[in-house]
């Protein structure tokens, strides 16, 4: 099957001809014909798919007669991040060449002037996030009473991210004439609820089975330790064993990880770059440039704002930390393998991580072998400072330890944690207690010394003589 098999105009085909495709994905290929009928669809597919051209290309079609009224939207494509609300803006600008349409992106970071006067001198797509459409709306800058088509994509994503009140809010304020175009890798509870209320008949395409990962990708675990420092030597390793990275995404659970995995790899000579919810929508958008233009091989990422990146050519996915969700692991594998290239996902799983990896699996229906590293060697790194500051009212010691007592802190492990100093009152320390306060104090459990206020208390004769009182 061609694209000129699916009833879109000649404007549309000779731009896809000049972008470079060929031939539909199976999503495009099921969803197109059905879109260009008007009627609603449900569309099942995993990350990569062809998902965006799936809506862009008919939207373009059906746009060509009409024309946009100030204030008043033609058509409204809901995202959840303002990148993934970005790459579909850059879509309609490299499809959308012949034709004369203004396309409106109202996502946040950047100034909100622009956008609304984009918006009243009248605009055929409005491409948003919810929050900001919102914002817009409030102020009373944009009507939606002339939305002929709604798009709502990455729909569990607007679920992970607590868009669903806002999606069914903007829903109940269009016309109930629209036809809506629903995209989803999964479908949970939340996700088919929303489908049912606000989707009229839809056509359900499939175009995989849903949350698996494409046959495409060669996927693997590695064993790692818990400890934080050996696990970034296991990183590095395993990096070092992949000599066919053209390039690749380090997923991680937390933002700070992503910064000690940003510094740990930069200060061992890899080329990285990170990328966190915390950064402003400019710095977001430089380090994408550089890692698409190939400036940067290695993005580190959180799975917020690394969802819905359009880079087709990444060769490796890592995960750093196994996901808790297992639908994650789905989106993070789905980096990497798209349009049916050949693609690579690495796992590193610890001990304690193995409970997400069995649901993982469980939702894949597919057992993913090990990859053997080799031993784990120490780097001699410093750990991030994650523990407690030491009791007693002292400050924390800001003194790098030595470099050989390090190497011997990696080789000999610890026996007993060290006996915490409290600070003592001037007057003598009382050389016995009453029987029944030796029994409780033996009594206690180690986790409550452990967890003692750091001024001392009442510990080694600070308790006052009338509690001493018999």
């Amino acid at each position: 099957m061609n694209f000129s098999d699916l009833g879109l105009s000649p404007k549309v085909l000779e731009a896809i001809t000049a972008a470079g495709y060929t031939t539909p994905t199976t999503i495009q290929a099921e969803a197109i014909p059905h879109a260009l009928m008007r009627k609603d669809v449900l569309g099942l597919a995993q990350t990569g798919s062809g998902k965006t051209a799936a809506f862009v290309l008919p939207m373009l079609t059906l746009l060509e007669k009409g024309r946009a009224r100030a204030r008043m939207p033609r058509t409204l494509i809901l995202e959840p991040t303002r990148e993934l609300a970005a790459q579909v803006h850059e879509a309609f600008e490299t499809l959308g060449k012949q034709h004369k349409l203004t396309v409106a992106l109202l996502i946040g970071g950047v100034a909100f002037e622009p956008q609304a006067a984009k918006i009243n001198r009248g605009a055929d797509v409005v491409i948003a996030t919810p929050g900001r459409l919102l914002d817009h709306m409030e102020r009373g800058g944009l009507l939606l009473t002339g939305i002929e088509m709604l798009v709502i994509d990455e729909a569990d994503r607007m679920l992970d991210m607590g868009f669903i009140p806002d999606i069914e809010k903007i829903c109940k304020l269009l016309p109930f004439t629209r036809q809506t175009m629903f995209f989803s890798a999964t479908m949970p509870p939340e996700i088919h609820r929303l489908t049912t209320q606000f989707l009229h008949n839809p056509v359900r395409i499939e175009a995989s089975a849903p949350s698996s990962t494409a046959a495409s990708i060669e996927q693997y675990l590695v064993k790692v330790p818990h400890d934080a420092t050996q696990k970034r030597d296991a990183l590095r390793m395993l990096l070092r064993t992949q000599t066919q990275v053209k390039n690749g995404i380090v997923f991680a659970n937390r933002k700070t990880t992503v910064a000690l995995l940003e510094k740990s790899l930069r200060k061992h000579g890899f080329s990285v770059g990170a990328l966190h919810g915390d950064m402003d929508q400019s710095a977001r958008l430089k380090m994408l440039a550089a890692f698409r233009n190939n400036e940067v091989t290695y993005l580190i990422a959180s799975d917020v704002a690394a969802r819905g990146l359009d880079i087709p050519e990444v060769s490796h996915v890592f995960n750093f930390d196994v996901p808790i969700h297992a639908e994650d692991y789905v989106h993070r594998v789905g980096r990497t393998g798209r349009a049916g290239r050949e693609g690579h996902a690495f796992t590193m799983v610890t001990r304690e991580e193995a409970k997400y990896l069995r649901a993982i699996e469980v939702l894949i229906k597919k057992e993913i072998p090990y990859f053997d590293i080799g031993t784990v060697e120490d780097s001699g790194e410093a750990p991030e400072k994650e523990h407690r500051a030491p009791r007693g009212g002292r400050k924390p010691s800001h003194h790098r330890e030595k470099p050989a007592a390090r190497e011997h802190a990696a080789i000999v492990p610890a026996v007993a944690r060290p006996v915490v100093e409290y600070p003592v009152a001037e007057k003598p320390v009382p050389q016995a207690r009453p029987p029944r306060q030796q029994e409780q104090r033996r009594a206690r459990p180690e986790r409550e010394l452990e967890d003692a206020p750091e001024s001392g208390g009442f510990h080694k004769g600070n308790m006052p003589a009338f509690l001493q009182r018999k």
